[in-house]
């Protein structure tokens, strides 16, 4: 899986804050095995001039044989908004993937 970081000019990133995302994300997403790409983007909403609830986490997941899928989490710094979105796609490729495995399994009416 690889993962691309993408910001605007507002957020500060350092080599910490790009081991975190990428610990992160292995250790969040690593199990699902389909996952080919994972692009994390964070923005400023006020562009660096307010405190508040202002940076933006959007993480988009690529999985072979299917759309892309992206969630979005908002907090104060960039870690926290990091750890919900990251924690949301978790959830969403949980469901996602268990879906598919169930549709499989599943006998239809006919008995196939």
């Amino acid at each position: 899986m690889k993962v691309q970081l993408n910001t605007d000019r507002h957020v500060v990133v350092d080599a910490g804050l790009v081991a975190r995302i990428e610990a992160n994300v292995e250790d969040q997403l690593g199990r699902f095995e389909r996952l080919t790409r994972v692009e994390v983007h964070l923005t400023d909403q006020s562009g660096g001039k307010r405190l508040g609830a202002d940076v933006r986490c959007l993480i988009e997941a690529r999985a072979a044989g299917l759309r892309p899928v992206a969630v979005t989490h908002a907090a104060p710094t960039a870690a926290d908004a990091l750890d919900g979105s990251v924690e949301k796609l978790a959830t969403l490729l949980g469901h996602t993937f268990d879906r598919l495995e169930d549709r499989g399994a599943r006998e239809t009416i006919r008995g196939r």
